[in-house]
C-alpha cells in the first residue's frame, strides 16, 4: 500500500521533538514509526508542517491515510486496508486511519478492537519502548541468523541478534527481560552490563563499563556511557561519559557533557508535571517516572543536573552549577543563573561542526527548518 502518515493534533503535544521532524520519524522500539511501515513493504509519505515537507515529502497519491503516531501491527494494517473510500477506522474516540477525506468525528467509523500502540505524548516514546522493541525485533530477525557473539561475553537467554559488523566483547548481556539487538557496525565495549531490552543502532557504541537497563533504544551513530534506564535517543546523539539518564527522550545531534544527570522520580513520589507547548504552562503528565525531554541540537555542559520532567527545546546550550529551570526554551544559552538568546547564526555554526564529524552538513533544507523553529519559538525566549 501507499500510506500517507499524517501529523494529528498530537504533534503539538510531542514538541519539542516534533519541531524538527514529523511524528512518524520518532523512534520507538528499534525502528522509527515510518520504518515500521516500510519494513512491511509499504511506501510512505508525510503530511506534516509546511517547513518540514521538503525533507519529508508527501505522497502525490496514497491508498490510505494513517495518524503518524500509530505503530502498525499486521492486524491493524489488514483492518485499514479493508476500508472502503469514505470510511475511517477509529481506536476509542480517535480516528486513526481513513480513505478519502478525514472525518470530523468517529461517527460511522469502524472500530479497531485489537491491541495498538500510539505515540501521542513524549513519555509514550519510552513508555511503549519495551513492547515496540520486542515487536520490531521479531519483524527484523524473523528467519535470519545472528552474526556470532564473541566468546568473552556472558549471554543470559537467547533473544539477541547481531547484524553484520556488530560486536560485543567481555560484557554481560541479559535478554531474559527483553531482546538485545545490535545493528550494523554497532559495538558494545568491554565491561558493559546490559539488562534488555536494548536496541543499539548502526555505528553506535556503548563505551567501557556502561550500565543499561531496558527498555533502552539508541538510534544510529550514538555514543553512550554511564548509566541509562528506559530511555530513547533518536540518533546522532551522545552521552559519552558517567552520569545517569532515565525515562528520557532525546532528539538528534544532542550532547550531554560529562557527569550530566537527570532526575526521573520526585522525592515525594508525586505525579510529574512537565512543560506543555499546547497550554503554554506546566501540566500534569500522569507519570510518576519522567526524566529529560530534549529537542535536536541541544547540549549540556559538564556536571549539569536536570530536575524531574525537564523539557529542553531545540538548539539550547545548558550549563552552570545548580538545577536549571524545568523548561529551557529553544535557542537559549545559559543555566540556573539565567539564559540569553542563542543567536541563529551561532547555533547553525555549532550544528555544522557537529554534523561535519559524521560526514553530514547543514544544507539549505536544514537551515530552513532551524530558522523556522527559531522564529516559531521566539515567544518562549522573552
Amino acid at each position: 500500500m501507499r500510506i500517507q502518515l499524517v501529523d494529528s493534533s498530537n504533534r503539538d503535544h510531542l514538541l519539542p521533538l516534533t519541531f524538527t521532524r514529523p511524528v512518524s520519524e520518532l523512534r520507538c522500539g528499534i525502528l522509527t514509526i515510518a520504518e515500521k511501515y516500510t519494513r512491511r513493504g509499504h511506501a510512505v509519505g508525510n503530511e506534516t508542517q509546511s517547513y518540514l515537507q521538503r525533507k519529508y515529502p508527501s505522497l502525490a497519491k496514497a491508498d490510505l491515510a494513517v495518524d503518524g503516531g500509530v505503530c502498525p501491527t499486521d492486524e491493524f494494517l489488514a483492518a485499514a486496508e479493508a476500508l472502503t473510500l469514505g470510511q475511517s477506522l477509529c481506536k476509542g474516540d480517535t480516528v486513526i486511519a481513513w480513505k478519502g477525506e478525514k472525518p470530523a468525528d468517529t461517527s460511522g467509523s469502524v472500530c479497531f478492537e485489537g491491541p495498538l500502540n500510539i505515540v501521542a505524548r513524549p513519555w509514550d516514546i519510552w513508555g511503549l519502548n519495551a513492547a515496540e522493541l520486542e515487536a520490531d525485533f521479531d519483524l527484523i530477525t524473523a528467519g535470519r541468523t545472528s552474526a556470532p557473539i564473541h566468546e568473552t561475553c556472558t549471554v543470559i537467554g537467547d533473544r539477541i541478534f547481531l547484524e553484520e559488523g556488530a560486536k560485543a566483547t567481555a560484557s554481560i548481556l541479559n535478554t531474559t527481560s527483553g531482546a538485545i539487538y545490535l545493528a550494523k557496525d554497532a559495538e558494545i565495549m568491554e565491561g558493559c552490563v546490559v539488562r534488555g531490552g536494548l536496541a543499539l543502532g548502526a555505528h553506535s557504541a556503548l563505551k567501557l563499563g556502561t550500565k543499561i537497563y531496558g527498555a533502552t533504544t539508541l538510534g544510529p551513530h550514538c555514543k553512550v556511557g554511564g548509566e541509562v534506564n528506559n530511555s530513547v535517543l533518536i540518533g546522532y546523539s551522545n552521552k559519552g561519559h558517567d552520569g545517569f539518564l532515565g525515562n528520557s527522550a532525546l532528539g538528534e545531534w544532542c550532547n550531554l557533557g560529562a557527569d550530566t544527570n537527570n532526575s526521573n522520580l520526585k522525592n515525594n513520589y508525586d505525579e510529574v508535571k512537565a512543560w506543555s507547548y499546547v497550554s503554554k504552562r506546566f501540566a500534569k503528565t500522569g507519570q510518576q517516572f519522567c526524566g529529560l525531554i530534549m529537542g535536536d541540537h541541544s547540549k549540556s555542559g559538564i556536571n549539569t543536573m536536570f530536575n524531574t520532567g525537564t523539557v529542553v527545546g531545540v538548539s539550547a546550550n545548558v550549563y552552570g552549577a545548580g538545577f536549571p529551570r524545568n523548561f529551557i526554551a529553544s535557542f537559549s544559552w545559559g543555566g540556573p543563573q539565567g539564559t540569553m538568546e542563542y543567536k541563529l547564526d551561532k547555533a547553525l555554526d555549532t550544528a555544522h561542526r557537529m554534523m561535519q564529524r559524521r560526514g553530514l552538513a547543514v544544507d539549505d533544507v536544514e537551515k530552513e527548518i532551524l530558522q523556522a523553529v527559531y522564529e516559531q519559538t521566539s515567544e518562549f525566549r522573552r
